[in-house]
Parts: structure tokens; C-alpha cells; sequence
């Protein structure tokens, strides 16, 4: 059936892979560690956990006090909520804006796929929020863990018959590829256990899941916001008219590595087939259990689907998809994906109804001193009973707005210091970070906590040099890992150690280019000095319509470093 026998050894990835096994489908001492005094799980029940939908963390900012006061570390939790295209009720997001401020941090973070995060979360919370998320008609489950994330689609809420046939066909996928085990309702919403002779069977999954975490988006012809080269799969919909005919689709994708590791790399998915819209769960399925049959079970540094796509090839990869879902193969249709659309500001949807871009800052959804967003994002729902869509760009939408109410909702947003105006918040725009430190368990260093920072010396810089108007995407993470799409996109700052970053740069607008390590090892306080000479030969040497990430590309790392070293 594949290559890969579960050992049940010591390495990292056979440890997992007999947690899993050895976990009565994903139950594992979940149910007693909960009911327990201590402040955390067991090393076995916080890899189940993830299943679930949650990551134990800590509070590493506490760590060196702590331990000179002999304390136990500041454990804490993320929870994460699974929303396929991103798309809430009004009452399902009233539901978690309240639950952030019951059980977790005061704050709710929109990842960039789509879904929400609460932070801060302790354990003796955890059923009770996991519990009030599905009263809210809401999931965590898979949101985490070595099974399919949350389903990415374009949020714009434009009414046509093929944008509702793709937001249909990310529900459709999330389902199937939604795991079977009743473990998940026992544990956090009905509380009776199943006997122990009559588990639950994973007919898709089986009892050890996937290797390693998968991610799936689709993406509109002529908008890729949801970075659709960097899935495990990717869907491009092939649109005729008004019409959803069906996908190109891509395999292989993915933003992780680990540093001093050749063997482990970022990949840009590789187009594998064109299927019509009625075979693609088919073909869905295919490749989702070639890779798990096919998968590295003895390394996760080394367990993404990429991995088995770059080292047996496409052709491989075609043959064995065509074998196992019955659709024939078809070439691929060529792509021209040029556009990113982050449907910031104000649309009109049609003659009665508008929908509102709100720029998050790193997807912290907050109030602070000088801007309330959080409650101007309450208030405005509340009263207008706003639906809510979360874009790949850690923004929000919000629709079904009435022409009648749109300069009430707009006063809504100016009373409380939220700016709507998209080309006000200059190279902000176009910046994502990860959480990072302090709560990340990955994390090298910080992201998200000092990207606003960099981002505004980045764009005085621009404003200086006369070229505040151009855009620029800058994308940052704490670890290689690469939660933000660091290796996509104009500049990417990517943690190596305390305070110290790789550089990449020359990516594409359209995010079908990944970028190149420009230098390593800058700190922090230099990341800026490292970009603002090349900004000036942007402006000077660059053609007028021309992307950072373009011209960084068409000069390459060599002249650039030149030109570095003669100045």
C-alpha cells in the first residue's frame, strides 16, 4: 500500500506516528488529563490535542523568571477555529468575539487561512470554550494535526453562479476531508466514551492520518489571495461566463523548512491535471491518500507532500492519481495568475448592497488607546447584523451591507479610530506576520510583535524617497516555517535566531515566484538599513511599472550584493 511502516521508535517522526497509532483514534488520556490539576498535558495528549483543534504553549516572555523562582513554566493555549473560505454569521462571530474575551486574551487573531485564533487560553478552559464554539455552529476540529487544515477560498461576497459553486466545492472538500472519529464530541461536547472494543474507523485517514499537516485553497482565475502555489493542493477555477466548469489543479506546495537542512525546502505547487467540476473530490481524495500511504513517516521535518511530488516526480504523481480516482488525465490549462486582491475598502456589490475591506494589522483583532477596532467591529455587526468573511490576508470583510447604512457604518469605524481608507495605511497594507514570542513554541525570535515597527521606517523610508504611493509586500516570520508565506512576495523577513533574520527577496505580485535569500543573519535593528539602499535603485533604476519584488528579480542577488559592496 506504501513505503512507510510504523515504527514505533524514539525519532521524532516515529514517536508521533505511534502516539497516533497507539490513540484509539485521536483519544488518547485527552478526557482524564482535562479533569486534572495539572496545568498541562502530557507530551502524548498535546500531539493529539492539535488534532482537535488547540496547541499547548507557554508564555515564554516568563520562562528565565520562572525557572530562577523555581515556578512551573506559564503554560497557556491556542485554539483554533476551522471556517472553510472564511465565512461567518453574524452570530458566529459575535459568539467569538465574546468567547476572546471570556476565556482567552481580550483578542481574536484571523490566521492567514481563514480562520480564528484565541490565545491565552488555560487549561481549565479549554472544554468549555471548544464546547461554546460548536454551539456557535463552529469547529475546531482539524484545524491542527496531521490531517486537511482549513479550506481556503476567495471571500469577495460577489453573487454569481461561479463563486458560489466555489465556495460550495471548499464546504464539500472540507467535509470529506473532515476526520470520522466521535472522539472529538465525546471529549469536548457529549462526554460518554464509546466502549473500548468498538472504535471509530478513518475510512479515509486510517488509524495513524497523515504524515504530516495539508493545506488546500482554491483560487479565482483572476485573483490568487489565497497564495494557491504554496497548498498541498491547489484549485484554479476555470470559469466560462458565469460558469464553474471545473480546476486546474497543483500538488506540492509549501512554506516550511528548517534551517541547515538542504533536504527541506519551500516548493511552489506543480500543475498535475485539469478535472471537471463533478470529478474533483475524486481526484481530491487520490492525492490526499497517495499521500498518506506515500509520505515520510520517519521525518516531519521531511513529511510534506512536496517532498514525495519533487523526489517521484509528476509523472509519478499523475499515474497514481489517475489509478486511484478512475478520472482520466487531462493537461493542465495554462495560468495567468498576475493578480492579489485584498478587497480592502469600500465595494459595492450591487445597486442595494455594499461589503467593507478592514484592514487587520497582523490579524490581531485588538482595541488599544488610539484604535478600538475590536468593538467598532462588534458594534458594527451588532447593530447591522453584518456576515463576516476572513481573507488569507489576516483581513476581514464585512457584507450584506445596506447602501441606506453605509455612511453609519463608516461613522462607526471614524468614532472609534479605525482608518478605512486603504491607501492611507501606506506599506502596511501589504505586510503579514506570524504570532511568534512570545507564545509560538517554534518561534526563534519575534514576528509579530516587531514587524509594525520595521514596516514604518520601511514606509518613511518610501515616503522620502518620493515613492510612498507604490505598494510593496513584506512578510515575516519568527522561525522557518513560514506561517506568513514568507518566501512569496517582495521581501520576507524569516527568523534565524534571537533577533537575527534572513532576508529574501524578488518575489512576484501575483505570488506565483518564490523569492531568494537576499543575506542572513541581519538583526533586527538593521533590517532596514539592509533594504532602504535597494528602495533607492528601485526608484532610480527601476522601468515605472515595476514591482520591488520584479526588479529585485530581474537584477538578481549577485548585482545587487555588487552594487552593495561598491557603495
Amino acid at each position: 500500500m506504501g513505503n512507510n511502516l510504523i515504527d514505533l521508535g524514539t525519532g521524532n517522526g516515529t514517536k508521533v506516528e505511534g502516539v497516533k497509532a497507539s490513540s484509539n483514534f485521536l483519544r488518547g488520556t485527552l478526557a482524564e488529563s482535562l479533569t486534572s490539576a495539572e496545568p498541562a498535558l502530557s507530551e502524548a495528549d498535546a500531539n493529539l490535542l492539535k488534532f482537535h483543534g488547540s496547541y499547548q504553549q507557554e508564555d515564554r516572555d516568563q520562562r528565565r523568571a520562572r525557572r530562577e523562582d523555581g515556578s512551573e513554566k506559564a503554560y497557556q493555549f491556542m485554539i483554533r477555529t476551522r471556517v472553510p473560505g472564511g465565512i461567518l454569521t453574524p452570530s458566529q462571530y459575535l459568539a467569538e468575539d465574546s468567547l476572546a474575551e471570556k476565556y482567552g486574551n481580550g483578542t481574536l487573531r484571523v490566521t492567514t487561512r481563514q480562520g480564528f485564533q484565541h490565545h491565552g487560553v488555560l487549561k481549565g478552559n479549554l472544554k468549555a470554550l471548544i464546547a461554546e464554539i460548536n454551539a456557535a455552529h463552529l469547529t475546531t476540529l482539524a484545524a491542527c494535526g496531521d490531517v486537511n487544515r482549513n479550506v481556503m477560498a476567495c471571500p469577495a461576497p460577489v453573487r454569481t453562479a461561479a463563486q458560489q459553486e466555489i465556495q460550495a466545492t471548499a464546504d464539500a472538500i472540507a467535509r470529506r476531508l473532515t476526520p470520522q472519529t466521535t472522539a472529538y464530541r465525546e471529549i469536548w461536547i457529549d462526554g460518554e466514551r464509546i466502549p473500548e472494543d468498538n472504535p471509530t474507523s478513518e475510512p479515509l485517514y486510517g488509524p495513524t492520518y497523515l504524515p504530516r499537516k495539508f493545506k488546500i485553497g482554491i483560487a479565482r482565475p483572476d485573483d490568487n489571495c489565497v497564495d494557491v502555489f504554496t497548498q498541498d493542493i491547489g484549485l484554479v477555477a476555470a470559469i466560462d461566463g458565469d460558469t464553474l466548469r471545473g480546476f486546474t489543479v497543483l500538488v506540492g506546495g509549501g512554506m516550511g523548512m528548517t534551517h541547515g537542512k538542504k533536504e527541506t525546502f519551500p516548493r511552489l505547487g506543480t500543475p498535475l491535471c485539469y478535472v471537471d467540476r463533478e470529478d474533483v473530490i475524486r481526484v481530491v481524495e487520490a492525492i490526499v491518500t497517495t499521500y498518506r500511504d506515500w509520505g515520510d513517516r520517519t521525518n516531519r521535518k521531511h513529511a510534506r507532500l512536496k517532498y514525495v511530488v519533487e523526489e517521484r516526480g509528476i509523472d509519478w504523481m499523475r499515474a497514481e492519481v489517475e489509478q486511484r480516482s478512475g478520472v482520466a488525465y487531462r493537461k493542465p490549462h495554462g495560468l495567468d495568475l498576475r493578480n492579489v486582491d485584498d478587497h480592502l475598502g469600500w465595494h459595492a456589490r450591487d445597486e442595494a448592497l455594499a461589503y467593507l475591506g478592514v484592514f487587520i494589522e497582523n490579524g490581531r483583532i485588538r482595541d488599544t488607546e488610539t484604535v478600538r477596532l475590536r468593538s467598532a467591529l462588534r458594534e458594527a455587526v451588532e447593530r447591522f447584523r453584518l456576515g463576516v468573511r476572513l481573507t488569507g490576508q489576516q483581513n476581514l470583510l464585512l457584507t450584506d451591507i445596506s447602501q441606506y447604512d453605509v455612511p453609519e457604518v463608516g461613522s462607526i469605524f471614524a468614532r472609534h479610530g479605525v482608518e478605512l481608507n486603504p491607501v492611507k495605511l501606506g506599506t502596511r497594507r501589504d505586510a503579514m506576520a506570524c504570532p511568534a514570542l512570545p507564545t509560538c513554541g517554534l518561534a526563534l525570535t519575534d514576528a509579530e510583535r516587531v514587524l509594525p515597527a520595521i514596516v514604518g521606517e520601511i514606509n518613511d523610508e518610501m515616503t522620502r524617497l518620493g515613492i510612498g504611493s507604490r505598494r510593496l509586500s513584506i512578510r515575516m516570520t519568527g522561525c522557518p516555517n513560514g506561517c506568513a508565506r514568507p518566501y512569496m512576495g517582495d521581501i520576507g523577513f524569516v527568523g534565524r535566531s534571537k533577533d537575527l533574520y534572513d532576508v529574501f527577496l524578488g518575489g512576484d505580485w501575483g505570488n506565483t515566484r518564490m523569492n531568494w535569500v537576499f543575506s542572513t543573519s541581519i538583526k533586527r535593528d538593521l533590517l532596514v538599513a539592509t533594504i532602504a539602499p535597494l528602495l533607492r535603485r528601485w526608484r532610480d533604476e527601476g522601468n515605472a511599472t515595476e514591482t520591488f519584488g520584479d526588479f529585485c528579480d530581474r537584477l538578481g542577488r549577485a548585482t545587487l550584493l555588487e552594487h552593495e559592496a561598491a557603495s
